[in-house]
C-alpha cells in the first residue's frame, strides 16, 4: 500500500507488528520504568569491559523516536536529536540522518513503527553496529517520544490522533472498544457459551456447493461498525468501476454499461468477503490517514478470526479443497460476511484489482464493471474473438492481486444469447429476465388464490416482505411489468 510522500524503501517496511503502539502489552518497561530511562546506566560489565551492545532494533526504535521529538526536520536538528539518544556518535547518528531524510521529505508522525523499520533496513547502519559490537558497541543512554499523528487525508471527524478521542467519537469506553477490537485474537479462544464473543456465526448450507458463513456481529460492534461506516467508510474514494454497495449506482448502473454488446464475459470471486485480510484493511485505514495505533485498533474493530468450535461445525457440500480453502480464509482475519462495514471496505480495498482489470479492458477495447463479487466484462467483435485469452489475463491479475475466480461461474455470452448481468437481461436493453418474472407472477398468483402460506416453502421470517423486495427489483428495472405484480399482490389475503 502506498503512502503519499514516502520513498520506496519506507513503503516496503513492515507496518503491522501487532497491537497498538504504546498499550500496557506492547510496553517494554512500566511507566515508571520509561520515566528513568533518561538517566539510565549504559550498557556494559560490570568489571568495566565494554559488554553486549544495545540490539539494533532498540537502537532503531529510539532513534525513530528522537528524530520526531526534532523542532525541524533537517539535518542540525535531527543529529542533535539522536546525540541526546546515543550521545555524540557522530558515525552512526550520522547514518540515521542521512537515511531518515533520504526515505523521508517530512516527519513520518503517523508511522514511528515504519519509520524504525526503515532505519533498520539501512545497510550502513546494520553494518557499523555489527563492527562496533565487540569493541566499542553503540549504546543507548536515554528515551525521548514524541505523541503519534494522524494525517489530515480525510473529511471524517473520525480521524483523530489517539485512542481516548476515537472512543469518544465511536462513543463507547476505550476498554469496550478494545475489547470490540480484539487485536490480539483472545475472543477466538473462548468457549462456545462464552459471554466474551461479539459475533454470531450462522452457516448456510448450499446442496451440492460448499456452506456459506454469515458472521452478524451483536448489538454493540453493530452500531459501533455503523458510526464508522457512516462517519469514515462512506467518504472513502472509490473505483468508478464498483457499482455495489456505493450510493446512486446500483445492479441497474452496472448493467447498463453492458447493453447491446457483441459479447458479456462475466467471473466471481472465491470467497469474496473471507479474502479481503486484515493487513489489506490496515492499509486502507493508513492511506485514510490514521496513524498507525488507531489503524491497528480499526482494523481489528472490522475485521474477525472465526472461533474453533464455529470451523468444525461447518456442513457438509462442496469439494474437500474448496472446503479446506474456505476454513484457512475464515481462521485468519478477515473481512465478515455480515458486518455493516465490510462492503464499504471491500469496495475501497479492491481498488487497485478495480483499476488493473479496468487498465486490461480497455487495452481490448472493453469496459469493466464490478458488483460485489461478480465482474463483468463487454466488448464488441475483437473481443469476442479472443475472450479466452482475455480471460487468462483476468485470472492472472485476480491472483497477483491475492484473490482467486471461481471457474465454475465463469461464462461467456455472445450476441444471440440470454446475455445477463447480476440478474438483469442486457442484450438490447436493461430488463429483468423474462423466467424470473413468470415464475414470481406465478408464486403471486397462487398466494393469492390459496393463501401466502402456500408459497413460503422456504420458511421466511417475513414472507410478505421478501415478496415486496422481489416485486421492488422488477420495478427498478422495468417499471411496466411491476405493475401487474402489484396487482396479484394486492390480491392476497395476509
Amino acid at each position: 500500500m502506498e503512502f503519499p510522500g514516502e520513498a520506496a524503501g519506507a513503503r516496503d517496511a513492515s507496518t503491522s507488528p501487532g497491537s497498538p503502539r504504546g498499550t500496557q502489552d506492547q510496553q517494554d518497561d512500566t511507566p515508571r520504568a520509561g520515566r528513568r530511562a533518561p538517566r539510565a546506566t549504559p550498557h556494559g560489565g560490570t568489571d568495566g569491559s565494554s559488554g553486549d551492545s544495545t540490539p539494533l532494533d532498540v537502537v532503531v526504535t529510539a532513534l525513530a523516536d528522537a528524530f520526531l521529538t526534532a523542532e525541524r526536520w533537517e539535518p542540525d536538528d535531527l543529529t542533535a536529536a539522536g546525540y541526546a539518544v546515543l550521545g555524540v556518535d557522530r558515525t552512526a547518528v550520522g547514518i540515521a540522518v542521512a537515511a531518515a531524510l533520504r526515505a523521508y521529505p517530512r516527519p513520518p508522525s503517523d508511522a514511528p513503527r515504519q519509520f524504525a523499520a526503515v532505519l533498520g533496513a539501512d545497510r550502513r547502519l546494520a553494518e557499523l553496529h555489527r563492527a562496533r559490537a565487540a569493541r566499542r558497541p553503540i549504546r543507548l543512554l536515554a528515551r525521548r517520544v514524541t505523541a503519534v499523528r494522524a494525517r489530515p487525508v480525510t473529511d471524517s471527524r473520525l480521524l483523530v490522533d489517539t485512542l481516548p478521542e476515537l472512543a469518544r467519537a465511536l462513543d463507547v469506553t476505550i476498554g469496550r472498544l478494545l475489547w470490540l477490537a480484539d487485536t490480539r485474537a483472545w475472543n477466538r479462544q473462548a468457549g462456545p457459551t462464552s459471554p466474551l464473543h461479539h459475533v454470531r456465526h450462522e452457516w448456510v448450507e448450499r446442496p451440492g456447493r460448499v456452506p456459506r458463513l454469515l458472521e452478524k456481529p451483536m448489538d454493540l460492534l453493530r452500531r459501533t461498525q455503523r458510526t464508522l461506516l457512516d462517519d469514515l467508510l462512506a467518504v472513502l474514494p472509490v473505483h468508478d468501476a464498483a457499482h455495489g454497495f456505493v450510493p446512486g449506482r446500483s445492479v441497474l448502473t452496472g448493467a447498463a454499461v453492458h447493453t447491446g454488446q457483441q459479447v458479456v464475459l462475466t467471473a466471481d470471486l472465491t470467497s469474496f468477503f473471507a479474502s479481503v485480510t486484515a493487513p489489506t484493511v490496515y492499509g486502507v485505514f493508513r492511506t485514510a490517514g490514521f496513524a498507525e495505533p488507531l489503524a491497528h485498533v480499526l482494523t481489528g474493530l472490522c475485521t474477525h478470526r472465526v472461533p474453533p468450535h464455529v470451523l468444525t461445525a461447518m456442513p457438509a457440500g462442496g469439494a474437500p479443497e474448496e472446503r479446506a480453502a474456505l476454513r484457512r480464509s475464515l481462521t485468519v482475519a478477515h473481512l465478515p460476511q455480515g458486518a455493516p462495514s465490510s462492503p464499504a471496505l471491500a469496495n475501497t480495498a479492491l481498488r487497485h484489482l478495480d483499476a488493473r482489470l479496468a487498465g486490461w479492458a480497455a487495452a481490448s477495447g472493453a469496459v469493466y464493471t464490478r458488483y460485489a463479487d461478480d465482474l463483468t466484462f463487454s466488448g464488441s467483435d475483437g473481443l469476442a474473438a479472443r475472450a479466452d485469452a482475455f480471460l487468462l489475463g483476468v485470472g492472472r491479475i485476480v491472483g497477483d492481486q491475492g484473490y482467486r475466480l471461481n471457474p465454475r461461474k465463469t461464462r461467456v455470452r455472445r450476441r444471440g444469447t440470454r446475455q445477463s448481468v447480476t440478474g438483469v437481461v442486457v442484450n438490447d436493453r436493461p430488463s429483468p429476465g423474462r423466467r424470473e418474472v413468470d415464475r414470481l407472477h406465478a408464486v403471486l398468483h397462487n398466494a393469492a388464490e390459496h393463501g401466502p402460506a402456500s408459497q413460503d416453502r422456504t420458511g421466511h421470517a417475513d414472507f410478505r416482505a421478501h415478496l415486496l423486495g422481489r416485486i421492488a427489483w422488477v420495478e427498478q428495472v422495468h417499471p411496466g411489468r411491476a405493475r401487474r405484480l402489484h396487482e396479484e399482490f394486492a390480491r392476497i389475503r395476509w
